[in-house]
């Protein structure tokens, strides 16, 4: 498995230039793959700054360049509607161009780690239901479909589709 430093992401020039540059890295990544989800140049610093202040966002080093990143969320209510605390939420998982295999599955198991150790027993997130790829990536990480949110309403108000998907943890043990 690939080694990684992980750190919080820091409301600072630096670190909100790497978020964007690794998502809009994927974004053209996706394009280039005829994969219809994110685009270059959709989250800004200000996103990111935003998610800093508001929950978790996560950086991955290997031997000093950034590998890549997540945001952790404690809700979320756009996907999955009100809820009782219990599970942690990722989104934007993004991984640089160069890295090596298994970087994302490093960035969920970090995430997963995190979700443990706040005593939450399950690790959520979703994915455009249009993206099949992605969807079966999950699931061979051992996340579940327990649903689809048809409506998610997105930047601008744009209406799409999502699969839910969970997985769930082993208790954090003292």
């Amino acid at each position: 498995m690939i080694t990684l430093d992980f750190r919080p992401a820091a409301d600072d020039p630096h670190d909100l230039a790497t978020l964007v540059g690794l998502y809009d890295g994927a974004a053209r990544w996706m394009q280039e793959n005829g994969i219809d989800q994110w685009k270059p140049g959709e989250k800004s610093e200000d996103h990111f700054r935003l998610r800093i202040k508001e929950g978790e966002v996560w950086l991955a080093s290997a031997d000093g360049e950034p590998a890549g990143a997540y945001e952790l969320w404690w809700e979320d209510e756009p996907a999955w509607g009100p809820q009782p605390p219990v599970a942690g939420y990722v989104h934007r998982l993004m991984t640089g161009r160069s890295t090596p295999a298994g970087t994302g599955r490093a960035l969920l198991a970090h995430a997963e780690q995190r979700v443990a150790a706040q005593g939450r027993g399950l690790c959520r997130l979703d994915c455009v239901s249009s993206n099949p790829r992605l969807r079966a990536y999950y699931e061979h990480a051992g996340y579940t479909v327990v649903g689809e949110q048809p409506f998610k309403e997105g930047a601008g108000g744009s209406k799409y589709g999502v699969t839910l998907l969970e997985k769930r943890l082993a208790p954090e043990l003292p």
